[in-house]
């Protein structure tokens, strides 16, 4: 059987500031931190809006260097819907531009792997829409923002 190519299409760019990484110290999953999303926007062909301020980046650092990272925050679109995000996803590099990365020194976005899986709640009719697709995030972090471009596939 001939198995077709996974076909995506971009939906938008979220730019999203966020502050100093607290710390809740390692466990024994590893370390587990939580970065405060204090806003941003997002914009493409097909979503404009706001990233709201109050949402947090849960993340647990793993022994073997990976960051498993959940999101969670709230758009505020140009027409006004809200749209809440729960972004699950991974980070790694090489453990120096890890470690470069956990002290929120810039790193070239093509060292790392970074993907999340996007998923949309809402209840404006508009953007139902993105309640019923799968979605995949290329991630890059820098010192005081992340960037996640969004493909619909």
């Amino acid at each position: 059987m001939k198995s077709a190519a996974l076909a995506s299409e971009f939906v938008a760019l979220a730019e999203v500031a966020v502050g100093p990484p607290v710390s809740l110290g390692a466990g024994p999953l590893g370390e587990r931190r939580i970065v405060p999303i204090l806003g941003g926007h997002i914009a493409g062909p097909r979503l404009v809006g706001e990233v709201l301020p109050g949402g947090a980046d849960f993340q647990l650092i793993r022994p073997d260097g990976v960051a498993e990272i959940e999101a969670r925050y709230t758009l505020r679109l140009a027409d006004g819907a809200l749209v809440q995000v729960t972004n699950r996803g991974l980070r790694h590099a090489a453990p120096e531009d890890m470690a470069r990365l956990l002290r929120g020194e810039p790193v070239p976005p093509e060292r790392v792997y970074f993907r999340t899986a996007p998923a949309f709640e809402t209840a404006a009719p508009a953007h139902l829409w993105l309640t019923r697709g799968l979605f995949v995030g290329l991630g890059e972090r820098r010192p005081d923002a992340v960037l996640i471009r969004v493909f619909a596939v």
